[in-house]
């Protein structure tokens, strides 16, 4: 049973008599979970809602449109708990993370429901063949799967957990029954690159167009790596010949399906000193989230947007403060800027990531920890802007536990948000809200 914490007012539920504090046993007959099932059976047109009330059970009968939402609101979003991951991988970033913060940051999901509903990527080592059957049953597509490999005895040393390499037969029967899936490889030096990496992307091509798009994407290595396996970062030259190897068999798939499949993260053109490809070798951006295309995307929205750009406030300074791996880039469109109205000046600051590691480079994993310690008597202007990657999805902190006003305060500079976007990056920097 799940415990109902809101009825809306005026929905089916409220006319019906349904009351805060009911438990939802079933609907139509079929019990209810969580938010999947919920969500699933309330799409018919006539629904019989049985309730527990106080340790009696009542039913109420619903006629509705077809997808109508009932009105009802739960304890927890999923209605259940979330299922933890249980695996214990070899490149696990918060295995690498330091001690003392805040909870969440530790807490690993691996949870096929936030895959479908919130793009989260899971492994399968946690499903049932009941867990498979349901999404088939439900046609949940797509779903976000972390392969890293398809050898079986490799995959369990990857994700060290023993059902890692039985659980690929799941693949193979989301495939049969034409669930889309995002796939994904996060390389690791000396476990599934070279050879191994071939392998996995010829069986993964195999299965298009159910398998529509797969990131490859390098593993993070923080400085908190004490106990866990030995790990190397790709070299430059290594990084290069990553992309080299996925683009001609992307090449392939794009000659024999009309689909490159096979994308590399920006982070692995960038450490190779590559050119990222233009925004039509992307498509439709399926693994922006992955950080794959991220850049061009936002190049071509920046370059779409300064054409017909105008400003007129006046002299101004501001800054801009980013990870070490997008400082080019970053610094690129501040020139361009700076350029059409030379009246703003822009200070592009390259934050590096003492907190993790200099071998971490993401602006997604820069702290206000080093950007007060690598700003502080910096020339920072009216305003210091940051992208929101830098901060969790609630946009009030940063991974170190600082505030959006905890920064500003100690930096002495007023704080905006940007998002990765060109347009947006542009309209903020030229005084927009």
């Amino acid at each position: 049973m799940v415990k109902i914490t809101e009825v809306i007012r005026g929905s089916y539920a409220e006319k019906c008599g349904i009351h805060v504090g009911d438990s939802l046993i079933s609907i139509n007959g079929t019990r209810i979970r969580d938010v999947l099932d919920y969500r699933f059976y309330m799409c018919e047109k006539h629904l019989e809602v049985l309730v527990d009330r106080e340790g009696e059970e009542i039913s109420f009968k619903i006629k509705k449109g077809e997808y109508d939402d009932i009105g009802l609101d739960f304890e927890t979003y999923l209605m259940d708990n979330k299922r933890t991951c249980c695996n214990k991988c070899v490149f696990c970033f918060i295995d690498q993370m330091p001690k003392g913060y805040r909870d969440t940051l530790y807490f690993k999901d691996d949870d096929s429901r936030l895959s479908f509903l919130m793009g989260n990527y899971v492994t399968l080592t946690n499903f049932t063949d009941a867990d498979v059957d349901r999404i088939i049953k439900m046609h949940m597509s797509p779903i976000n799967i972390s392969v890293h490999t398809t050898d079986p005895e490799l995959r369990v040393k990857m994700l060290n957990n023993k059902r890692a390499g039985d659980v690929l037969k799941y693949l193979d029967k989301f495939n049969e029954a034409g669930i889309k899936m995002n796939c994904q490889i996060v390389l690791c030096k000396g476990y599934n690159d070279g050879e191994h990496l071939t392998k996995t992307m010829h069986d993964l091509a195999s299965m298009y167009p159910q398998v529509s798009s797969v990131s490859i994407v390098p593993c993070g290595i923080t400085k908190y790596r004490d106990g866990l396996p030995h790990m190397e970062l790709f070299t430059k030259e290594e990084s290069a010949a990553v992309v080299r190897q996925v683009e001609t068999f992307a090449q392939q798939c794009k000659d024999y399906y009309g689909e490159y499949i096979f994308l590399c993260a920006d982070e692995l053109y960038l450490e190779g000193g590559l050119n990222i490809p233009s925004g039509d070798y992307y498509g439709e951006y399926s693994q922006i989230e992955n950080g794959v295309g991220m850049i061009a995307s936002m190049k071509d929205e920046f370059d779409d947007a300064i054409i017909d750009a105008e400003y007129d406030g006046g002299n101004k300074t501001v800054s801009v403060a980013t990870g070490a791996l997008a400082y080019d880039f970053i610094k690129s469109l501040a020139d361009q800027i700076s350029n059409k109205f030379p009246s703003i000046k822009i200070n592009v600051y390259k934050i590096e990531n003492d907190f993790f590691g200099r071998t971490v480079t993401v602006a997604g994993l820069v702290t206000a920890v080093d950007m007060i310690k690598q700003l502080k008597g910096k020339e920072l202007g009216e305003t210091l802007y940051i992208p929101s990657v830098m901060l969790r999805s609630e946009r009030d902190l940063f991974l170190c536990g600082t505030s959006i006003d905890e920064l500003s305060k100690e930096l002495g500079v007023d704080i905006c948000i940007t998002e990765t976007d060109g347009y947006d990056f542009l309209d903020k920097i030229l005084g927009g809200e």
